[in-house]
């Protein structure tokens, strides 16, 4: 009977006080086998390579030891071989089976089968192993744990809808500045990822795309995607979050206070949905990141839309890399002249705006003298196409004397609710003048909303998608209409499908009403934007390309958050779309010079135009038309809008 004690016994013995007796050689071994298994492949193959050793050699010895005791009963060794011959040819046997067909004498026959036979296990273990380990490096290599040795780079980090147009953006940036990259992190399948950008994004052009995956808030797999050497870092806020925010905050943080960050400045770019968040994110981020408030964005585009349609195309034209964007450009020769004077001495450029003394200001007075160390910031369909040119000469005759008309209290219905509409009341109120009228139409229970001073708001409670809700709502009575979708409650698609068949009614009502509604509507996906337009809608506001759009330029220029503040800010200047006529005479043919000057007479800043959506609809994008050639003479007519720089 053993009187080893049993695991059990051992434990049961230090539970009273006893001592504990020594392991057994059998545990050590076991534990010994167990540790050393556990080192990976290499350590595999050595203990293979170790025990075919000692497989081999046993197996000699004992050929050896039957030679000299029986040596005809092994005739198939030649009396001159020595005993590394017979090693040798036992090891051969080992990793080659076919060896042994020409073996004679069935003991030598019988001791080469034992050795083939090892053989066959040992080389089967071998190819295991092997494959395992190329197994195992291919998913690793799947997972995207491997460092990423760019420079120069534009990093992302997180994931959403957002991603694709951003990367679009991006590779036609990267277009002028040659072979560059883009790395995205993000906590979700490398291969999956990879499929999705190749689906949305076929044409990176130049730009490689690569992707690594890892959780953005682990310092250790942050450091994957190397930030610190990245020319710029986009935060996305993920869309499954509870609390998009906090995540894109500490995302924030893990490279700003990440122990091996790099002596300079990082430039980062992240998007928060709570205006409320900003002041917490500003203390992670400080000077080294640039904040989009996406809600606050979309609302005061909505609502600056909803008054004059057409306001989200210019935007759009503004933000993307395919068409005239904003630069900033240092031109010497014009210190000394006018804001005006600069402005007439582009033929390809549109003078918006100068940085004088480290400040933007955008729309100064025409007759501020430009500095010796001042900047111009213009709008150009490139940075190397912003050229000087012969000044132009407006046309004093074919300026309109035409006045402006008070604005008169407005009415606006809107169908729908999501997180962004009291700011959109906000900004109605702030828009509007006094005794104008807001009635909302959503199917949840009414809502807190704050004072307001000029609107006076009204709720019901209706499904916007009912044709019996919005005929009892008599939509053509009202000024502006604006449809919101329930992008927090419902998914993208469903959200967008909801508000496709709110228009579709509003369509089917103006037909019926022979009437012309101004209808706005935030979509979420631009794909399904080309389905709405068959609802006629003025305008359709794309909020993730929007928001995407925004993300990217200041990724490429942090100064422009100073220009975009400017704009999208209630004080200071904003975009207006005001009648043609109001500034020449209609049509008769003019250059845009002669807009340049009625809009200066004006204290204003024309950057384009707006044929009319409905008389021309042959027009790309409703007609809009931002920095056009000034010497391309144009009549303008009824309908027709000219885009202009403004205050409030």
């Amino acid at each position: 009977m053993s009187t080893t004690p049993t695991t059990r016994e051992r434990l049961r013995g230090r539970e009273n006080g006893m001592s504990v007796t020594k392991p057994s050689a059998g545990e050590r071994w076991r534990y010994w086998f167990d540790t050393w298994m556990s080192k990976g492949t290499v350590a595999l193959m050595a203990l293979l390579g170790v025990a075919t050793v000692v497989f081999v050699v046993v197996l000699s010895a004992i050929t050896v030891l039957l030679l000299w005791i029986w040596p005809d009963g092994i005739n198939r060794i030649d009396e001159d071989d020595t005993v590394w011959d017979v090693f040798w040819g036992s090891l051969m046997r080992t990793l080659d089976p076919g060896t042994m067909g020409g073996d004679e004498g069935w003991l030598f026959r019988l001791l080469m089968l034992i050795v083939t036979i090892g053989g066959l296990v040992i080389v089967a273990s071998l190819i295991g192993i092997v494959s395992g380990a190329f197994d195992g490096k291919v998913e690793e290599l799947r997972k995207g744990r491997s460092r990423v040795l760019e420079e120069d780079h534009t990093l992302i980090l997180g994931w959403s809808s957002k991603v694709f147009p951003i990367v679009r953006e991006i590779s036609i940036a990267n277009q002028s500045r040659g072979r560059s990259a883009i790395v995205i992190l993000a906590d979700r399948d490398k291969v999956e990822m990879e499929d999705d950008i190749k689906a949305q994004v076929p044409d990176t052009g130049k730009t490689r795309i690569i992707v690594r995956s890892g959780d953005p808030m682990n310092l250790a797999e942050l450091e994957v995607a190397n930030p610190h050497t990245a020319r710029s870092v986009i935060v996305l806020a993920p869309e499954d979050s509870d609390d998009p925010d906090s995540l894109v905050i500490k995302t924030t943080l893990a490279v700003t206070n990440n122990p091996g960050r790099k002596d300079g400045e990082y430039h980062i770019v992240g998007e928060l949905r709570d205006p409320a968040n900003l002041e917490a994110a500003r203390l992670v981020g400080r000077h080294e990141a640039h904040w989009v408030l996406s809600t606050e964005l979309i609302s005061r585009i909505t609502v600056q839309t909803c008054r004059q349609s057409g306001l989200s195309v210019v935007y759009s034209e503004l933000l993307d890399f395919d068409g005239s964007e904003i630069y900033f450009t240092d031109q010497p020769s014009l210190a000394g002249r006018s804001y005006f004077d600069a402005q007439l001495a582009f033929a390809t450029s549109t003078v918006i705006g100068l940085v004088q003394g480290g400040a933007v200001v955008l729309n100064p007075p025409g007759d501020t003298v430009i500095g010796a160390g001042d900047q111009l910031i213009v709008i150009a369909e490139d940075d190397d196409r912003i050229d000087l040119a012969e000044p132009g000469r407006p046309d004093p005759a074919l300026l309109s004397d035409a006045e402006s008309t008070l604005p008169a209290p407005e009415t606006t219905l809107v169908l729908g609710y999501n997180e962004g509409l009291p700011l959109v009341l906000a900004e109605l109120d702030l828009y509007s003048t006094p005794r104008s009228r807001v009635t909302v139409v959503a199917d949840i229970p009414q809502p807190a909303f704050d004072g307001t001073r000029n609107i006076d708001v009204t709720f019901e409670r209706g499904d916007p998608t009912s044709r019996a809700v919005l005929d009892r709502l008599y939509v053509q009575d009202f000024d502006h209409v604006i449809v919101l979708p329930a992008k927090e409650a419902l998914s993208a698609q469903r959200a967008d499908a909801k508000t496709l068949i709110t228009l579709l009614h509003l369509r089917d009502i103006a037909e019926q009403k022979g009437v012309r509604l101004n209808v706005v509507s935030e979509m979420i996906d631009d794909r399904n934007r080309e389905l709405a337009e068959v609802t006629h809608a003025d305008d359709f506001i794309v909020s993730d390309r929007l928001i995407s759009l925004m993300l990217s330029q200041v990724s490429e220029n942090k100064r422009l958050t100073e220009v975009f503040g400017d704009l999208f800010s209630p004080e200071g200047a904003e975009i207006y779309l005001r009648p043609a006529e109001l500034y020449v005479t209609p049509g008769v043919e003019t250059d845009f010079y002669t807009v340049l000057e009625a809009a200066r007479r004006r204290g204003e800043t024309a950057i384009g135009y707006r044929g009319d959506a409905h008389a021309r609809r042959s027009e790309h994008a409703y007609g809009v038309r931002v920095n056009p050639t000034k010497t391309d003479r144009r009549s303008y007519v009824p309908g027709d809008r000219i885009i202009v720089l403004a205050e409030a």
